[in-house]
């Protein structure tokens, strides 16, 4: 960035600074609905650079689309498109664009209470003489990809469909010519898909009484419709293959054998000729398909690269007469001798893991109703072998009904493949799709369960023989996920205790390719209890002869046999300087093309600076293009253009969009401006501290809005973990889940404090403590904050650390604690009913930070528990904890609520009935959020306490509870 344009932005902010704080007055809560802002993270460019598409309204609304040309800022357009966002998109070759627009905010809220639907209209725009075309009732729509001549839009039915089997699923689609403007009608349209070059069109018929059902295929070109097949069935989920050249879907029929549709496979190739090859599969007759077993309704199929085979998924299905259950442990032990065909993936759509008691596990038949059924137990039986628990398995239930075991189909030998087995239950393919490598997960899961120390058995699989080889045993997965082929299919690479290694897939034979660089690839941040953890890697370059690995700070280039290795960074270490992320700009490159330029988000660790840097195209040397104190965002590269776009936010300014045509960055141009009313904090300051560990730390203070050099302010210390990071980042004000929304208490003039914590094993809570209180010490040492008036909160991990400090520290006047959990044993062993598992896993392998459990560790446990040092809260304490939450279970917030109102501690807990681990619904943010901010405006500005505060509840004096109950709380001035 040159040094002219540089002053230029130091002008700009300086001038909006001061014109920001003549306006400025304090937010109150009423003031969010209206807040208007541009969304910049959904900003749209066209394909040839040309234009920049945008949204911009308040939060509450309606919206405005806002369309610029690049070259000229002055020649823009504005659109309404009523109170939804809509997606921006513009055709191939940057003539068109097309946005929904949608019935105004009211109406949408009264439909949705009224449970109607919000039909939305298709404006489709000529760039050309911004002429436009409105569509009524379109549900979805497309441009015709490469080929761009055509619009195609499927219509909503203005009445709601029928409900019975006769009624069809389809409806009207209109093939839109953009050319000659001519329009083309196709009825009963469920499904539809363009080639890769747009001149074909794939589509399925769903009509009333199934009257022509089938599957087309209609040539662009020449206007002839070709019909695959006919049938009385449903044809779904079609999906063109990478080239255009074929593609496949699912058929879906009634068949009275079995209780649901019975799904079948069908695979087109060979597309332009008159009668294109079709090909169909169900393995039901065949009986090729394990037994019990048949394709999935939740796969969606796709051809391999040499177009031999298809790739499926299976699922177990159900006949209509059901013999009688088998116990539990018999359908797992029939599973793992029955599967005998599994798991086949693409790395770019992998399966969700399962284990074989999950994909046994249905839902119970209902019996015939007879008075010994009557009589038997509603129970469940829990035992201690089980891998899942009952209520892991319980929770799962639809994720694992929805999971599917992905196989294949050879198409020359009519053949199944089996490829897995109950154990190795999905295999992610190499990018020549002859080898795939599986992890199997068995032998560990059980005690992975227990201490979320995960391992797994790594195979290789040969997809034609379903031949499989061990290849490494027992990784450790906590400590890196990365696995990976290369390009050329020849090796994997992978990270083991502190290294990485590439394994040859041919001999098995393991490569140690980092041993010999002089750096370490353990992470210093991750203080997690885990062993090694790896610093990361960007991934195999396109040739497949190196790979991008980061230490802590540089980048390497390493040789896909250990014995080069090339530093791509100029001795960041010394600088502190490391990259953050990977700006991948080819959307078709699958890996990193070093003969191109290449584009990486970096930051400075000393002062937060974020910044871009470039690896020009055949370059072993970084070069760091932009480095400020703001938060810059990620490179995007439009299609056909040289033309590089990037946003930038700060505190004080909103997220701005700017692009430029030189692949340096140089001479940047604003396309979308700042587009914040008032200024809602005077900025940030970076403050450096030490711990009570003895580590150098560093804290972010949020100014106040009002801020004036000389004067303290009161001050909200906001913890979780690290948060530095996020330095020059913008808060837009918003209702909160959580209750705190750091834009709103900077414009009430409130100064906010974000410290870094470092964690110490076995020391969770005492370390939060030796961190946050030098942090708050920090603060108050630099004249900004009011040492008399600082208070805390924090949320879920930050709401255990808010509840633990205050019985350690009496420096904070006041605390919230969201969602905390207040007693390590008890907590312990509960159940993280989002997910059904234990919280052993969280506390021996993730935030708990505690080696063991706590029959060998007692003391850690007790030392680290908020309830077991209650006698010494003298802190005023705000829990928030509501009864459904599936994250810490209620009783913690309970019992440390008791405990306290047992010692007569000032305490109140708010428990928002219905609702989970953070508020979901609008009512309840906005009455969180505003009784909190009065809490603290009592303690910390000496306003007076609210009722609710001051004077408890009568729960039988109630009013009735209005849903603007937020409105009437409290009015901030």
């Amino acid at each position: 960035m040159t040094y002219k344009f540089i002053l230029l932005c130091i002008s700009q902010l300086v001038l909006g600074l001061t014109h920001a704080q003549e306006k400025n007055t304090p937010l109150t809560w009423q003031d969010i609905p209206s807040w208007t802002y541009n969304r910049t993270g959904m900003a749209v460019p066209s394909p040839d650079g040309k234009w920049i598409g945008y949204i911009a309204g308040p939060t509450q609304g309606d919206l405005t689309l806002n369309l610029k040309t690049t070259a000229n800022s002055s020649q823009q357009y504005h659109y309404p498109i009523g109170g939804q966002n809509s997606g921006i998109t513009f055709s191939e070759h940057s003539n068109f664009v097309a946005f929904y627009q949608s019935p105004d905010y009211k109406t949408i809220k009264s439909n949705e209470k009224a449970k109607k639907p919000n039909l939305k209209k298709l404006r489709l725009v000529s760039l050309k003489d911004t002429a436009s075309v409105v569509f009524e009732n379109v549900q979805k729509f497309d441009f015709s990809n490469e080929d761009g001549n055509w619009l195609a839009l499927r219509f909503d039915s203005p009445t709601p469909a029928q409900k019975n089997e006769t009624a069809g699923k389809g409806a009207n689609l209109l093939l839109y010519n953009l050319n000659n403007k001519k329009k083309f009608n196709i009825g009963s349209v469920h499904d539809y898909a363009f080639n890769k070059n747009g001149t074909l069109l794939a589509y399925s018929v769903d009509a009333d009484g199934q009257n022509g059902n089938g599957i087309f295929l209609l040539n662009l070109n020449t206007g002839l419709t070709t019909v695959i097949q006919n049938d009385e069935a449903t044809f779904s989920k079609i999906n063109w293959n990478k080239e255009g050249t074929a593609f496949s879907l699912l058929k879906s029929k009634k068949n009275k054998d079995y209780k649901t549709p019975v799904y079948s496979l069908i695979g087109v190739r060979n597309v332009l000729a008159k009668n294109p090859e079709t090909h169909s599969y169900t393995g039901l007759k065949e009986q090729q398909i394990t037994a019990g077993y048949g394709i999935s309704e939740n796969s969606v199929p796709y051809w391999s690269k040499d177009l031999s085979r298809i790739f499926f998924g299976i699922a177990k299905i159900e006949k209509t007469n059901v013999q009688p259950e088998k116990t539990q442990d018999a359908k797992v032990d029939s599973l793992a001798q029955n599967v005998k065909s599994a798991g086949l993936v693409d790395s770019t759509q992998r399966s969700t893991d399962s284990t074989a008691a999950a994909l046994a596990t249905k839902s119970p038949q209902k019996p015939a109703t007879n008075k010994k059924e009557l009589e038997k137990p509603d129970m469940t039986i829990w035992n201690w072998q089980d891998k899942r628990l009952q209520s892991s398995q319980r929770t799962q239930l639809e994720r694992d009904k929805k999971f599917n075991i992905m196989s294949a189909w050879e198409i020359a030998s009519d053949k199944f493949v089996s490829l897995a087995d109950s154990n190795l239950r999905s295999i992610s393919l190499a990018p020549n799709q002859k080898i795939g490598y599986g992890l199997d997960f068995s032998p560990y899961e059980f005690t992975s369960n227990l201490d979320g120390q995960r391992f797994a058995d790594v195979y290789i699989v040969d997809i034609a023989t379903s031949e499989r080889r061990l290849a490494i045993e027992k990784l450790y997965l906590n400590a890196s996920f990365s696995t990976s082929f290369s390009p050329t299919s020849s090796h994997i690479l992978y990270y083991n205790e502190g290294d990485y290694y590439v394994l040859d897939v041919k001999t098995l034979a393991k490569t140690n390719i980092t041993k010999n660089i002089p750096t370490s690839f353990i992470s210093v941040t991750d203080d997690h209890n885990v062993s090694k953890p790896a610093t990361g890697t960007f991934g195999w370059t396109h040739d497949g002869r190196f790979v991008l690995l980061k230490d802590n700070y540089d980048l390497w280039k390493v040789s896909l046999d250990g014995k080069s290795h090339q530093q791509l960074t100029d001795n960041w270490k010394s600088k502190k300087l490391f990259a953050t992320s990977y700006n991948n700009i080819y959307p078709d490159d699958e890996d990193i093309d070093l003969s191109k330029d290449q584009y990486f988000g970096v930051m400075d660790d000393n002062n937060k600076q974020t910044g871009i840097a470039l690896l020009p195209a055949k370059s072993d040397k970084m070069q760091v293009l932009t480095l400020e104190d703001a938060y810059i965002g990620p490179v995007n590269k439009v299609k056909h253009a040289s033309a590089f776009f990037y946003s930038r936010q700060t505190p004080t300014v909103s997220p701005e969009l700017y692009m430029s045509t030189d692949k340096m960055l140089t001479s940047p141009v604003k396309l979308v401006a700042d587009s914040a009313k008032q200024l809602l904090s005077a900025g940030s300051k970076l403050i450096s501290y030490i711990s009570d560990h003895g580590d150098t730390l560093q804290a972010v203070l949020y100014l106040p809005a009002n801020y004036v050099e000389g004067q303290t302010y009161p001050t909200i210390t906001y913890i979780y973990e690290r948060l530095t990071n996020g330095k020059n980042s913008y808060s837009l004000p918003a209702y909160p889940g959580g209750g705190f929304n750091r834009a709103m208490y900077t414009s009430n003039g409130y100064a906010v404090l974000m410290p870094d914590i470092k964690y110490k094993l076995n020391d969770p809570g005492m370390s939060a403590v030796a961190c946050v209180v030098p942090a708050v010490k920090a603060a108050v040492a630099t004249g900004i904050v009011d040492e008399k008036n600082v208070a805390i909160h924090g949320h879920s991990w930050g709401g255990y650390q808010t509840s633990f400090l205050i019985t350690q520290t009496n420096i904070f006047k006041a605390a919230v604690a969201g969602a905390p959990l207040t007693n390590m044993i008890s907590m312990y062993s509960l159940i993280y009913w989002n997910s059904g598992s234990s919280n052993q896993s969280i506390f021996e392998s993730s935030q708990g930070r505690l080696t063991t459990g706590y029959w060998d560790n007692w003391d850690a446990y007790a030392r680290n528990s908020p309830i077991f040092h209650i006698k010494n809260v003298q802190t005023p304490l705000i829990i928030m904890h509501n009864d459904k939450d599936g994250a810490v279970d209620y009783t913690q917030g309970i019992e440390y609520f008791n405990g306290l109102r047992r010692l007569n501690k000032p305490v109140v807990l708010l428990t928002y009935n219905g609702e989970n681990h953070g508020l979901a619904k609008e009512v309840n943010q906005k009455d969180y959020a505003v009784r909190m901010m009065e809490y603290f405006d009592h303690y910390l500005k000496g306003k007076e306490a609210p009722d609710w505060w001051s004077k408890g509840i009568d729960f039988m004096a109630l009013p009735k509870h209005l849903e603007d109950r937020a409105f009437e709380v409290s009015s901030i001035d």
